[in-house]
């Protein structure tokens, strides 16, 4: 007797070899949870520019920008001080370039617990930057800065 196997059909795996069936992600791309951590800061420095860009009308035409970590630049000359590690700069507009503001992800989140702590220092960079960008204080920038 010839019992043999007969090929499997070409397409998807209904089943892993554990019988478990495949492994997938774990929530589908429109829900939160699959939101990766960049993502969700972004949304947090979009969200403070919106707040700000509502007051502040010359705030479209600058430049907002999330990095990871500030780039070391020499020493001494860069954006590195004694201080520590900063967590937003600017770049004045120049050559026909718009002004732009950084924010730094990787020292805030290391400096933060939760999102909401995460959101409030978030704001409080984006607003001390945008301060220093147009020459005023923070306080004249966001009425409500220092109060959160």
């Amino acid at each position: 007797m010839d019992n043999r196997v007969p090929p499997r059909a070409a397409g998807p795996r209904r089943r892993d070899r554990h019988g478990r069936g495949m492994r997938g992600p774990i929530a589908p791309p429109q829900v939160p949870l699959a939101a990766s951590r960049a993502e969700v800061f972004a949304d947090l420095v979009r969200d403070s520019v919106e707040r700000l860009e509502r007051r502040w009308q010359q705030l479209a035409e600058v430049e907002f920008m999330v990095l990871e970590v500030p780039r070391l630049e020499g020493s001494g000359d860069g954006p590195w001080d004694d201080e520590g590690v900063p967590l937003g700069g600017i770049i004045p507009a120049r050559d026909g370039r718009r002004a732009r503001v950084v924010v730094y992800r990787r020292p805030i989140e290391i400096r933060t617990k939760g999102r909401d702590e995460r959101a409030e220092l978030v704001h409080e960079v984006v607003v001390e930057q945008v301060a220093e960008l147009l020459g005023l204080t923070p306080e004249t920038v966001d009425p409500r800065y220092g109060e959160e």
